[in-house]
């Protein structure tokens, strides 16, 4: 089940960077897996309060669900699968805002007898650690690598499609004030292809270690 989430991503990326990037990612995954499918992408989660807004609420195109609604979405759809024999049902976020959500999900009682739900933050967190630990080691600053549309973020969204990044803006320096954190300006395609390879290879050996042996 591939989560991505619509939220504003400053002048130069589009809004549904994390449902194109999980889209793909989640295909290269079940490719490499050999036996998975991969389940529509879940594109509305939660983005922070409405009224008054907080989080990514406080930029325009951004949108938001309340957590309760969003765990009921995931869990209704994890049992569907489960009814219909999917044996494991893997959660991947790409978004950091919900992943508590997911592990709660992941560890309701009461689905079909032989199957399972797996909480796969492991997608998500070789973003911010493996993937930001490649950047420093060639030389790009933490300021610069950014937790949110700053370079880290930017080339991932190119490596997977570049029409996700606006070129003419990214020679803007950037700021809070616009909903980024971090500089893309540096961004490129061959430094997103780093981090999108070592998503893909964790994620493939999280699963099958989590599913061995069914």
């Amino acid at each position: 089940m591939p989560i991505g989430g619509t939220e504003q991503n400053g002048p130069h990326m589009v809004l549904g960077k994390h449902n194109v990037r999980v889209r793909v990612l989640a295909g290269r995954i079940a490719q490499q897996l050999g036996d998975a499918l991969v389940a529509p992408v879940l594109a509305y989660v939660p983005e922070g309060r409405i009224d008054p807004p907080v989080a990514h609420m406080r930029w325009p195109g951004t949108i938001s669900i309340p957590e309760a609604a969003f765990e009921a979405l995931l869990d209704g759809t994890a049992r569907s699968l489960c009814r219909h024999g999917f044996r494991d049902v893997v959660l991947l976020p790409d978004h950091g805002g919900y992943l508590k959500s997911l592990e709660r999900v992941a560890a309701r009682p009461g689905r079909p007898a032989g199957c399972r739900v797996h909480a796969l933050t492991d997608y998500y967190r070789v973003t911010q650690e493996v993937y930001v630990d490649a950047l420093k080691a060639r030389g790009y600053t933490a300021d610069e690598i950014g937790s949110h549309a700053g370079l880290a973020d930017t080339a991932l969204a190119l490596a997977v499609d570049p029409s996700l990044v606006r070129g003419d803006r990214l020679g803007q320096p950037a700021g809070r004030s616009d909903g980024v954190v971090g500089d893309p300006r540096r961004a490129s395609v061959e430094l997103g292809r780093i981090g999108a390879d070592q998503v893909v290879a964790r994620s493939v050996a999280a699963i099958r270690a989590l599913t061995r042996g069914k």
